[in-house]
């Protein structure tokens, strides 16, 4: 499940992710970020994802270009340790700030 909420103050949106991040999340992840003016800065809350794909990081990496590639300012935040171990042998720390 995926729902998103932006905060006009800080122009961030931030996008949160229940139970398996997967290719059935893909619709609704898309709709998060591009049914929205762009906002300065991105937040995905990872706290309740309980298993990540590949798909899962397609649908980061179009997000990231969707909002300005290297440009972007987008966290991953709250992530478990499973999660953030594989986006780093995914190098996604590199593209991404990621923080448990």
């Amino acid at each position: 499940m995926v729902e998103s909420r932006f905060d006009k103050q800080t122009e961030c949106l931030t996008i949160k992710i229940r139970g398996r991040f997967d290719y059935s999340c893909h619709k609704s992840f898309k709709d998060a970020f591009t049914t929205l003016e762009m906002a300065k800065s991105y937040e995905v809350d990872l706290a309740e994802v309980t298993y990540l794909d590949s798909s899962a990081l397609g649908m980061l990496l179009l997000l990231r270009d969707h909002v300005g590639g290297e440009k972007a300012t987008i966290s991953l935040t709250k992530a478990n340790d499973a999660v953030i171990d594989i986006l780093k042998i995914a190098n996604f720390h590199r593209l991404f700030d990621i923080t448990g």
